[in-house]
C-alpha cells in the first residue's frame, strides 16, 4: 500500500498557488512573517504564530521538492499537532523566509529545523507560485510561495523532528503525478497545484528542471 494511504484528507476549497502552518504552542514574537500587498510588495511583518486565522493576510513563503538521483521525491507527512492540514502528505519542506532574509537562506535554514538536512544548491522552479487555501477547521493559507527545487544523492535520509514531520517517504516522481491527479484529498492543497506545474514543465523527470544541484543531473 502506498504510504500516502494512511495521509489525512486536505480541503479541497483552493482559489489559486504552500506554506508551513504554526503549531499550537506560540514560536518567539522574533519568528515574524512579512506581509505582501497584492503586487507582491512587502508592506510589514507580523508573528507568525498570529497570521494564520480565517482572514490570513498575503504573505511570503518558500516550497522545496528534495529529489534524489533516481528521480524519486522525498514526501512528508505533516504531524498531527499542526494547525492546518494535520497528517496531510506534502512537499518535502515548506516555510516562511524572515524579514531581511535572503529567501534561500531561509529555505536552507528551515530545511535544517524541520529535516536534519542541508541541502546545496537551489533551483527556484516556479519564481510566481501563488495560492489560498481553506483548511476543513477554516483556517487559511494565503502564500506568495515561490518554489525550489534540489537534487541529493541517492541514499540521503532526513532526521526530521517530530514536531513537524510525522512521517517520510520517497515516491517515484511519476507515482506522485498520478496520486495529484487520481487522489489529490491525500496531498496539500498547495502540493496538489504545484505538482500540475511542475509536471507541465519537466513530465515524469523532475530531475530535468534542475540547473545547478549536483552538477546539474539530469
Amino acid at each position: 500500500m502506498s504510504p500516502l494511504a494512511h495521509g489525512a484528507a486536505a480541503s479541497t476549497d483552493v482559489v489559486g498557488a504552500q506554506g508551513d502552518t504554526p503549531q499550537d504552542a506560540a514560536p518567539p514574537l522574533s519568528d515574524l512573517v512579512v506581509l505582501l500587498d497584492e503586487a507582491g510588495r512587502p508592506t510589514g511583518t507580523a508573528p507568525r504564530a498570529r497570521v494564520h486565522t480565517r482572514e490570513t493576510p498575503l504573505h511570503l513563503a518558500f516550497s522545496l521538492y528534495v529529489v534524489d538521483t533516481d528521480g524519486r521525491l522525498l514526501l512528508t507527512r505533516r504531524a498531527t499537532g499542526k494547525t492546518a492540514w494535520p497528517g496531510v502528505w506534502t512537499n518535502s519542506c515548506c516555510g516562511h523566509p524572515q524579514p531581511d532574509e535572503q529567501m534561500q537562506a531561509g529555505v536552507r535554514r528551515r530545511t535544517a529545523e524541520e529535516l536534519g538536512l542541508e541541502v546545496g544548491e537551489l533551483d527556484v522552479v516556479l519564481p510566481d507560485f501563488r495560492y489560498r487555501a481553506v483548511d476543513a477547521s477554516g483556517v487559511v493559507e494565503n502564500e506568495i510561495c515561490p518554489v525550489h527545487l534540489t537534487v541529493v544523492p541517492v541514499g540521503t535520509e532526513p532526521r526530521p523532528d517530530p514536531a513537524e514531520v510525522a512521517e517520510h517517504a520517497w515516491l517515484d516522481w511519476s507515482d506522485v503525478r498520478r496520486t495529484a491527479e487520481v487522489s489529490p484529498f491525500l496531498l496539500s492543497p498547495w502540493m496538489v497545484l504545484q505538482v500540475a506545474q511542475l509536471g507541465a514543465l519537466a513530465g515524469d523527470d523532475l530531475r530535468s528542471l534542475a540547473t545547478r544541484s549536483l552538477g546539474a543531473v539530469r
